[in-house]
């Protein structure tokens, strides 16, 4: 991790303390959530822990952790870059917060909704988020999502992905939503989840032709996550077909498109993140409220563990 960084987050440890109680994406802090880790420590990740922006060690993520006090509903970083969803005022009023390395913020976007899912491209020049507008759950009947993507370098903005395109469909059916964003790594593609008279597929878009070409053999694929490798995407698939009995966490290969169903037979209702090429990381909700941040091998071996308790948003510090 960046020295400046640990710097900050250090001192943003020791000025601010840590607080009990956030949102419910978020689970309560360890007793030991304020020991800060030495410079130098090696690969992190970043989590939230009561809603706040914090860092684990990725050699012992159930460790101690820094904590700052930047808080956040969902939250995910690469190359510097981070991006924070956060509610601003009552009902639905939230923003995308962009930060640097020194959780200096470098750009706000207002939005309007409850935040949900955010992802920052491999290089840290793309930014995409969904929130819900109407609706809090993928499994409940007429949810709404609005899902939009920035472009840190030169500025563009795509507040939905509405605007864009959608490949054979000359006219965008009226009940189309968007959502879960993951970038591929020339920082134009990405894929995302398309739903539509009841169905929901992957989609391929174009950032820069402003263009959606609807994957309509690879349908159930929910919150895609591109591996770091390029060749997978990590997915929340809907069992039987059908979101009200749950999620269950899968990989598809791009090339093949063989599914492979992962170790993990609870449902996950999360965009999973990459650990590394071989893990996938997910937040799942306990009986109390609070949230722990599980992995689980991703050729389908091994078995489910608690990889950051009592946190939320995994993210590798890259």
């Amino acid at each position: 991790m960046n020295k400046r960084l640990l710097i900050t987050l250090t001192a943003a440890v020791l000025l601010g303390g840590v607080a009990a109680g956030y949102t419910a994406l978020s689970g309560a802090a360890p007793d030991d959530a304020a020991r800060s880790v030495p410079a130098g420590a090696g690969p992190r990740l970043m989590v939230l822990s009561n809603g706040k922006l914090s860092t684990v060690p990725k050699t012992d993520p159930a460790g101690s952790r820094e904590v700052t006090e930047q808080r956040c509903d969902r939250v995910y970083s690469a190359a510097g870059t981070i991006s924070c969803l956060r509610p601003v005022g009552a009902l639905k009023a939230s923003e995308l917060a962009v930060l640097d390395r020194d959780l200096k913020e470098l750009r706000t976007v207002p939005l309007t909704g409850f935040p949900n899912r955010t992802r920052v491209s491999a290089s840290g020049r793309m930014v995409a988020w969904t929130l819900f507008v109407d609706g809090h759950s993928y499994a409940a009947n007429g949810f709404s999502t609005s899902t939009g993507i920035l472009d840190t370098r030169t500025g563009a903005l795509v507040t939905s992905l509405e605007e864009f395109a959608v490949e054979g469909m000359p006219q965008r059916p009226v009940d189309t939503n968007y959502w879960g964003v993951t970038f591929t790594a020339d920082d134009n593609r990405f894929y995302a989840t398309m739903s539509t008279a009841g169905h929901r597929y992957l989609l391929e878009g174009d950032f820069a032709a402003r263009k959606i070409r609807p994957l309509t053999d690879l349908d159930d694929v929910e919150c895609p996550s591109l591996s770091p490798d390029g060749t997978r995407i990590a997915y929340k698939k809907a069992v039987g077909g059908d979101p009200q009995k749950g999620w269950r966490v899968s990989v598809l290969d791009l090339a093949t498109r063989a599914i492979t169903e992962l170790a993990e037979t609870r449902s996950v209702d999360d965009q999973p993140a990459w650990v590394d090429d071989r893990t996938v990381a997910y937040g799942i909700q306990r009986d109390d409220g609070l949230n722990d941040v599980w992995a689980v091998p991703a050729d389908g071996s091994g078995a489910p563990a608690i990889l950051v308790p009592e946190a939320s948003s995994p993210a590798p510090i890259t």
